[in-house]
């Protein structure tokens, strides 16, 4: 009886050990291994197939096991976890099981002398030649565009050396041609106070060194934010060269690592713009060091960053609060609106950052792996001066029947397709509705009811631009400065209130109604409603010399019986 019972345990073990030897050897499509860093194994590591969506998570040991794989075929196996550069191990062949990955744990802390790598093409070794050298298609045969070829048609890229904001900063027109200093008055009660402009000297516009001759402001902490991290509030922008004067280049967003924001409110704090706002990862000598929205680029110092895909690291430079007064608020209305809902919403770069069907972010002889088309995003982030994204931005119906002797024209805005209010950033942005209704003789009808275009939409001949007073309405947040009671005003680096707001929210909407005379000698009439966006004030834009004409958003004629 002792002698069954002993044989039986052999049986049983040797049938629990062939299940274990079962359980050990991989199938030819199933590839094992483990995790490292210096210290042993690594849980919760992400291992994936390179440039796939076949991914596993490494076990409380390190251990990892991968299948569904092609028997025969080579492939790269990665491994990231957070606090660690990517890595890899290359030509795996499926079916083995002694795969090691070893992690390397990047910088913790951010290095103020680094040196920033140009964005453009640059003489040099290595990365110093720029990110152009791997990431352009200038000088290469392949049919599509890369990430600095599209970043160079961004107004990112054009941020320190913008016209607009350059004479804005200056004081200045186009041509050069400066106003006069600003000049103060003295209150027994107010102390010092700025004055306006002088009617009887030639003025080109506003301009912060006119009133500020003596500091530089915060204004490069994002148009020339390579420049400014370190100082933020010593940096004249317009003086600025080398990678600094690429606006924001490359490597500038790729070192970002976190964003400061109130855990209150979830925005910046007040009148903490760009680099005020950011928390960045410079690496230390002999290190380099890239964050982006991949976990498997590998080899190379490169590490992943979930905040590369999120609305928070657009906030820093699209949200500002100057003298108690909010200016920019392109973050606060994207957070307040449906679109911030994580299940149902959108981000910041599902709109501005958009898949655009190439299959590579960076050319093939320099380790470009081809990827699925949806995820590799567009650097070109159309904004305010794009047609496109302007013209899909709203929906616009129009309503127009006759009652009697009157044309009656309702107008209803729809915000269905942004994120944010229309316009939104700068408060010199602004819409014009203008309405129409034309006999079959060409004659204008007489509007008996409903808005006009104020008076900031531009005081002159209509054909020209200057539509003050005509049929119609205008979308702008209008600010006016405390002292001199400028307004509208694009001075916001003074005091100022916000005298009005009628901008549309993202989901929201605004119906106006206007009513015309019928002509006695007509019987037909061609109704024209357009909706423009422009840039600027025309007023400033005239004292300033900006040739920046008005997008039409929308249009529509409709001929009444």
């Amino acid at each position: 009886m002792h002698r069954i019972k002993k044989a039986f345990l052999h049986l049983l073990v040797g049938i629990l050990s062939f299940g274990i030897l079962i359980t050990s050897c991989k199938g030819p499509d199933t590839t094992s291994g483990i995790i490292l860093d210096e210290y042993g194994p690594v849980a919760e590591a992400v291992v994936r197939v390179q440039t796939t969506e076949n991914y596993t998570i490494s076990d409380s040991e390190g251990h990892f096991s991968l299948s569904g794989l092609a028997s025969g075929e080579a492939i790269t196996v990665t491994a990231w976890k957070s606090g660690y550069y990517i890595a890899g191990a290359q030509d795996v062949v499926p079916g083995i099981s002694d795969v090691e990955i070893h992690l390397e744990a990047h910088t913790d802390s951010d290095n103020p002398a680094y040196e920033w790598l140009p964005s453009q093409y640059h003489p040099g070794q290595g990365e110093d030649q720029g990110c152009a050298e791997c990431h352009s298609n200038a000088n290469s045969e392949l049919s599509f565009t890369l990430p600095v070829d599209e970043w160079l048609q961004d107004a990112h890229s054009q941020a320190a050396i913008n016209p607009r904001f350059v004479s804005m900063y200056s004081g200045t027109d186009m041509h050069g041609n400066q106003s006069p200093l600003t000049l103060y008055g003295s209150s027994r009660d107010y102390g010092r106070f700025p004055l306006g402009p002088d009617p009887d000297q030639p003025y080109f516009g506003p301009g912060y060194k006119l009133d500020f001759p003596d500091t530089a402001g915060n204004c490069a902490a994002c148009h020339t934010p390579a420049a400014s991290v370190n100082d933020p509030y010593s940096v004249d922008p317009t003086t600025v060269n080398d990678v600094p004067a690429e606006g924001v280049p490359c490597d500038f967003c790729h070192k970002v690592w976190g964003v400061r924001l109130d855990s209150t409110s979830g925005l910046p704090r007040p009148n903490m713009p760009g680099v005020l706002s950011y928390e960045f990862r410079r690496p230390p000598d002999g290190h380099q060091f890239f964050a982006g929205p991949f976990d498997d680029v590998a080899p190379g110092e490169d590490t992943y960053s979930p905040l590369q895909q999120q609305s928070q690291f657009c906030a820093p430079c699209h949200f500002g609060v100057f003298w108690d007064t909010l200016i920019y608020n392109s973050f606060g209305e994207w957070l307040e609106s449906p679109y911030s809902d994580p299940k149902t919403g959108q981000t910041c770069q599902d709109c501005h950052m958009r898949p655009i069907d190439v299959t590579r972010f960076a050319l093939p002889e320099a380790g470009g792996q081809a990827r699925d088309p949806s995820s590799i995003f567009s650097h070109r982030m159309p904004g305010a001066a794009d047609e496109e994204i302007l013209q899909n931005a709203v929906t616009m119906n129009v309503d127009t029947h006759r009652k009697d002797d009157k044309v009656i024209v309702e107008v209803e805005l729809i915000n269905d397709q942004t994120g944010h209010h229309i316009p939104t950033d700068s408060p010199l942005r602004h819409l014009i509705l203008l309405v129409e209704v034309i006999d079959e003789n060409g004659e204008k009808l007489q509007q008996l009811e409903g808005p006009l275009v104020p008076d900031w939409g531009g005081v002159g001949e209509y054909a020209d631009g200057y539509f003050a007073g005509a049929p119609g309405t205008a979308y702008a947040k209008i600010l006016m400065e405390l002292w001199t009671e400028i307004s509208p005003s694009g001075a916001y680096w003074n005091p100022t209130r916000i005298v009005s707001d009628n901008r549309i929210p993202a989901m929201g909407s605004d119906t106006t109604t206007y009513i015309f005379k019928t002509s006695e000698v007509s019987e037909t009439s061609e109704v024209s409603v357009t909706l423009l966006f422009r840039r600027a004030f025309i007023e400033l834009m005239d004292q300033k010399s900006w040739d920046v004409p008005d997008i039409v958003m929308k249009a529509e004629n409709v001929r009444l019986p």
